[in-house]
């Protein structure tokens, strides 16, 4: 007969990294450029770029991505019943700037039409999802959104806007 074996910790231990090692880490994992965008009920336009997108189920079809606790947006995203995630293309690099910036107007003079819901649907983008609030959940710093897609469009041989180790990158085989 075995002996039972006692079961791990139920506590994760500290970590033995620092912040910054942490994020330096992270940004090892090439990831594509999204803009999220929200229409709030008051009709004021919200964005920001985020890099935290991936999809989570096919049926029904599901997305998330994630945002600071400390956004100004949170409030316009956790009250508002729809959103759009833009996948930028590779000339969209100075977008991508524009809505990762504080204190601008980040929808100054850019082209969009109104999705379904109304949420902002960049023009130039390589494939975009009109999502319902689904659910959030709270985990350490940040917000993560699941969204049910009900439209979602892309463009046939695109190149789309890569991150990597804190840079754009817009020339790329596919």
């Amino acid at each position: 007969m075995q002996k039972n074996v006692p079961s791990p910790a139920s506590r994760p231990g500290a970590p033995s990294f620092s912040k910054s090692e942490f994020k330096v880490a992270l940004s090892m994992f090439a990831t594509g450029v999204t803009i999220v965008t929200a229409r709030t009920a008051s009709g004021s336009l919200v964005g920001l770029t985020a890099n935290s997108f991936n999809s989570v189920s096919l049926a029904p079809p599901l997305v998330l991505w994630s945002l600071s606790k400390a956004a100004s947006t949170l409030a316009a995203f956790s009250t508002g019943s729809h959103y759009a995630i833009n996948i930028l293309g590779a000339d969209q690099q100075e977008l991508a700037k524009r809505f990762a910036t504080q204190g601008t107007d980040r929808f100054a003079g850019v082209d969009f039409t109104e999705g379904i819901q109304g949420a902002p649907l960049l023009s130039g983008a390589v494939a975009s999802f009109e999502c319902f609030n689904r659910s959030r959940y709270e985990e350490g710093d940040h917000v993560i959104f699941v969204g049910e897609v009900e439209h979602c469009n892309h463009v046939a041989d695109a190149s789309p806007l890569l991150f990597h180790g804190g840079k754009f990158y817009a020339e790329h085989p596919l």
